[in-house]
């Protein structure tokens, strides 16, 4: 018994004497100084040319990729309403719920310039973002990126049509408005 204490004892002694070094290893606080390195910083810049593990390197189309169709539209539509309209608004004017509670207002949609913008334009908006938006890259996948672009296309359509392009019915009753 007085063995098995004395070996007890020792391993306690010896655990002790560790030193929390090899717990706590040493490490840099994000943009702290070091004289690790010639240049004083602890972090490194990335090596020109590295890509992140999760980025999407297949090429985006500059024109857009999909016949428009009903059911894009639709899906475009669910997207949109997911991911946009708290900001943009669920007409695309720019005035979502986000907005009504303070945070900054993005550009609506309806504006000339951005109803001149070519597709690819929103698409790389969406995957990257703009401003105060942030990327829907990681979020939003391609083929729901370019859904969305189409739904914005129809929201830009439905208030600035043509009168020409209504069916007589309807051109009847605007000019019966006016």
């Amino acid at each position: 018994m007085t063995r098995a204490c004395a070996l007890v004892l020792f391993a306690l002694f010896a655990l002790a004497g560790c030193e929390q070094d090899m717990a706590d290893q040493p490490r840099y606080d994000p943009l702290e100084p070091s004289r690790q390195f010639a240049d004083g910083k602890s972090a490194r810049a990335p090596v020109e040319g590295a890509v992140a593990r999760d980025a999407d390197l297949s090429p985006a189309p500059q024109v857009f990729p999909y016949p428009v169709t009903m059911k894009l539209l639709q899906r475009g539509q669910q997207r949109f309403d997911i991911f946009c309209s708290p900001c943009h608004g669920r007409a695309g004017d720019g005035n979502g719920m986000i907005v009504q509670r303070g945070f900054p207002a993005p550009p609506s949609y309806h504006q000339d310039a951005l109803r001149r913008a070519p597709d690819r334009h929103f698409y790389d908006v969406i995957t990257n973002g703009y401003g105060a938006m942030y990327s829907y890259g990681a979020r939003v996948p391609p083929a729901d990126r370019w859904a969305i672009v189409a739904y914005i296309r129809a929201l830009q359509y439905s208030r600035h049509a043509p009168e020409a392009d209504l069916p007589q019915p309807q051109r009847t009753k605007l000019e019966a408005m006016r």
